[in-house]
């Protein structure tokens, strides 16, 4: 055993922390005073056999530790492995461990508290009770199959109609979470736009909480989009602050209006800051396809609005904005489950999918035994999303994520 070749001296009580000399196993060299813990399985985060060592901090003592730990066998964990292993060993589901890798990232109490629901099975309970659901639908079409001489059949077609728009339906209400919990998972794209000197990068510091864009009162000073991470209400954005929208005769100016557009096709949520009624407003509007929140700026000088100089509107623009970008989650609370990844949504689909194709090829007469086929596929799809049937690719790009080890 690994440990116990460096180790003075090695109990393997379980769960019992010892405090240890650590040596070096082929030349004995004192290297540390640890403390350790034996985790014998399956009651380790693995399910197997687990030593945990806490040694001195600084740079030499833990290099030398992790020398003399590879010298007597041990090899430098890759990323995730950890939690790779302890999803092999049952451990925990594919959503959870995607949910240690998303509450190690947590940049917001929002995404914090998101990946501790999924952490303590809220999603995961959630898909196993629809599973349950669509294997009960399952069974009651297999009376048809076991009892095809019968006219209508032990199951009456209101009962299975009934069953199929439940679990249906159910499926279609997590899979509406999908582009807010992305949101969360990634952070809504926030796009700050206006004519020249609207007050566009005095509001981007304000939202940021620090002086990030440089503010003049010169129009046509931001030249480019600049981006930077914030948490407003509790949520993440990616707050973009873009050059002012104008007919712009000089080169780079033009450019940086060019780079605002392709912001502005991709945001989330825009917050448009004019000083007064923008006549080029309307205009505006139609070209966008994300919400748009107005925000009067300089309320300092015109008495209404927001200001950065006073305060005045900045919490209630604050909350405006989460409520735009994340009013589902924050109707539906901590306790409602929610789809925060792209492979999630997919799954979903395709679960949504084939319990419709079901019943359409049960309205259209289809054999029994066919239409069944679209209940096993549904489920296929529901297993493959927590993990139960996960092929090694899908489990590679998972973990590809984690941070070294864990």
């Amino acid at each position: 055993m690994i440990a116990a070749r460096c180790l003075e001296p090695f109990h393997v009580t379980p769960r019992a922390v010892f405090r240890a000399r650590l040596r070096h196993p082929d030349s004995r060299e004192p290297i540390d005073e640890c403390l350790a813990a034996s985790f014998p399985a399956p009651h380790s985060y693995t399910g197997e056999n687990v030593v945990e060592l806490s040694t001195h901090g600084g740079l030499l003592v833990p290099a030398a530790a992790l020398a003399a730990l590879v010298a007597a066998g041990a090899r430098l964990a890759t990323p995730g492995e950890f939690t790779r292993r302890a999803v092999l060993n049952g451990k925990m589901d594919l959503l959870q461990a995607e949910a240690t890798a998303d509450l190690i990232d947590a940049g917001s109490p929002a995404q914090r508290r998101r990946a501790l629901q999924h952490l303590e099975r809220g999603l995961s309970d959630r898909l196993a009770s629809l599973r349950a659901e669509i294997l009960e639908l399952e069974a009651l079409i297999a009376y048809d199959i076991d009892f095809p001489e019968e006219d209508e059949g032990p199951v009456s077609e209101d009962v299975v109609r009934r069953a199929w728009c439940v679990v249906r339906d159910r499926v279609a209400d997590l899979l509406k979470t999908a582009p807010e919990g992305e949101r969360l998972h990634e952070g809504a794209l926030l796009v700050i736009a206006g004519r020249p000197n609207a007050g566009k990068s005095s509001l981007f510091n304000a939202l940021l909480g620090t002086e990030r864009a440089i503010v003049t009162e010169i129009p046509g000073t931001t030249r480019d989009a600049i981006e930077a991470q914030a948490v407003i209400e509790g949520f993440p954005f990616r707050l973009v602050d873009t050059a002012g929208l104008r007919d712009a005769g000089e080169r780079v100016e033009r450019l940086g209006i060019e780079v605002s557009k392709k912001y502005l096709a991709a945001a989330d949520l825009v917050l448009y800051c004019e000083e007064r009624d923008d006549p080029s407003r309307a205009a505006f509007l139609a070209e966008v396809s994300a919400p748009v929140v107005i925000a009067k700026t300089k309320a300092d000088v015109s008495g209404e609005g927001v200001s950065i100089i006073t305060g005045q509107g900045l919490p209630e623009l604050r909350r405006q904005l989460a409520e735009v970008a994340f009013g589902r989650l924050l109707a539906l609370g901590d306790v409602e489950p929610v789809v925060t990844r792209a492979r999630h949504r997919a799954a979903l689909a395709r679960a949504l999918a084939e319990l419709d194709a079901f019943w359409d090829a049960r309205t259209r007469g289809v054999d029994a035994a066919a239409t069944a086929t679209h209940l096993r596929a549904a489920v296929l799809a529901l297993d493959d999303l927590i993990g139960a049937v996960t092929p090694e690719d899908v489990l590679d790009r998972v973990f590809a994520a984690f941070c070294v080890g864990k």
